[in-house]
């Protein structure tokens, strides 16, 4: 299979190596490989990340390096929506332990694990910088604050309603 983006993005991909000096271009790496794991389905395979290298015209293992790095992209396929649950000191103080523990009841998922329909993956996450929100978890470019598993159930209908499933 071949890999590669679309005109609009390899143009958009374009713009951000020419923002790097010659030679630098490995500098735009991590928006890159955001927009490689948007046009992979919300992951990064080795096919992908070789596709970014060469685009790059860096070995492959820098690339496997930053994106096995970072939280943030996503080594196998994910739901829809990812629960990236906060887990360190100030969240766990405040209950995220409960709240994974609810969310994994609730999903019928373990960390890291996907829903059989496909829609919800639980990410535990190390600090997300919201300490004084905990317990909170990621959820794409969103925060939700103050979890409570009443809030719990109002994230998963309002997603479930968000995707047109019922239930």
């Amino acid at each position: 299979m071949s890999i590669s983006f679309s005109e609009t993005k390899l143009k958009e991909v374009n713009g951000i190596i020419a923002r790097y000096p010659d030679g630098k271009q490995k500098s735009a790496l991590i928006p890159i490989l955001h927009i490689a794991q948007e046009e992979n389905g919300g992951w990064l395979d080795i096919p992908t990340m070789d596709y970014v290298a060469n685009l790059l015209n860096i070995l492959p293992i820098e690339v496997y390096e930053v994106a096995t790095f970072y939280t943030m992209f996503n080594m196998k396929p994910v739901g829809k929506y990812v629960f990236e649950v906060c887990r360190t000191g100030p969240c766990m103080l405040n209950g995220s332990d409960d709240i994974i523990q609810y969310i994994k009841d609730k999903l019928g998922i373990a960390e890291g694990e996907t829903t059989p329909d496909g829609l919800f993956t639980l990410k535990p996450a190390e600090c997300l910088g919201a300490c004084g929100y905990a317990p909170m978890m990621q959820l794409g470019k969103f925060y939700k604050e103050h979890l409570t598993k009443e809030k719990v159930d109002q994230i998963i209908e309002e997603c479930r309603k968000n995707a047109g499933v019922n239930n």
